[in-house]
């Protein structure tokens, strides 16, 4: 499958993953808030965060279809598709490993994300959606700046 038809799998798996987090993360939270290093946010906040995040997705990845490779879209879709591989390895499979069981997110981070982001950026790359520094810039901005954001939204409702 081409990336210009793949590339609808992303927000899909997005709004897989974030629907699992919206579902496990609030119970989760509760029964281990005295071990987390931040307090997380409301389940009603953290929804909503999810839902901006699970939008953003299928914008994004409208506008790169629309506008097509090398678009500004297709190198946002591309970091998008990279911070979701991230997110795998921060902070979904260390979390079910230091509280030795289930972490909200990491089943679908694993079963779903970590092959398809993998397949998925691979291919932008390959097919030319993407290339050379503009898309390590974005490979590694995107990442960051979501994490940043992310970090600042649980700081900020503390």
């Amino acid at each position: 499958m081409k990336f210009e038809r793949a590339q609808w799998l992303f927000p899909i798996a997005a709004a897989l993953h974030n629907g699992e987090e919206a579902i496990t993360m609030p119970g989760w939270d509760a029964r281990h808030a005295g071990q987390l290093p931040v307090h997380p946010p409301s389940a009603w906040e953290l929804r909503i965060a999810l839902l901006v995040l699970t939008v953003a997705a299928f914008a994004i990845t409208f506008l790169s279809a629309r506008k097509g490779p090398q678009s500004e879209w297709a190198y946002l879709q591309f970091g998008y598709i990279v911070a979701m591989l991230v997110n795998v390895f921060v902070p979904h499979v260390p979390a079910a490993l230091w509280f030795r069981g289930y972490a909200p997110g990491v089943v679908t981070a694993l079963a779903i994300n970590l092959p398809l982001m993998s397949w998925m950026s691979w291919r932008a790359v390959r097919e030319g959606w993407v290339a050379g520094a503009k898309a390590v810039a974005y490979g590694i901005g995107v990442p960051v700046v979501a994490g940043g954001i992310i970090a600042l939204f649980v700081w900020a409702i503390r």
